[in-house]
């Protein structure tokens, strides 16, 4: 089943910056290591509202259109192998003087994992 990337959150992907992941080589059983495993990302800092809207999209891997079209994301939540890159403190900022809403903006630091799309052959 093709599930794309909801449009209502577009505009979240926007500020996004594509990253290399390195992921360690694992100890296998018999002491020997594995290989180190590159994987593409996308970068993005998110309001902790926004964060809160898409995390209930975590961990599913959704079609993406616009400049990403061909591409695929997962949102990275819990996954033991990408530890590093679970979803981290993204710093306050601050309210212009005055506001009466919002004086500290809370934010999140997500990373999505980014794969190429690849279609199915029809043979006719």
């Amino acid at each position: 089943m093709k599930r794309y990337w909801p449009e209502e959150f577009a505009g979240l992907l926007d500020g996004a910056e594509v990253v290399e992941l390195e992921i360690p080589a694992a100890i296998r059983d018999e002491g020997t290591h594995g290989k180190a495993t590159h994987r593409k990302a996308l970068r993005v800092r998110l309001s902790q509202a926004d964060f809160e809207r898409v995390w209930p999209l975590a961990e599913t891997r959704y079609r993406l259109g616009g400049k990403f079209a061909g591409k695929a994301i997962t949102l990275v939540t819990n996954n033991p192998h990408y530890h590093r890159w679970h979803p981290a403190d993204g710093g306050v900022a601050e309210a212009a003087p005055g506001a009466e809403i919002n004086p500290a903006l809370k934010y999140v630091i997500v990373h999505f994992l980014l794969d190429d799309v690849q279609e199915e052959t029809v043979v006719a």
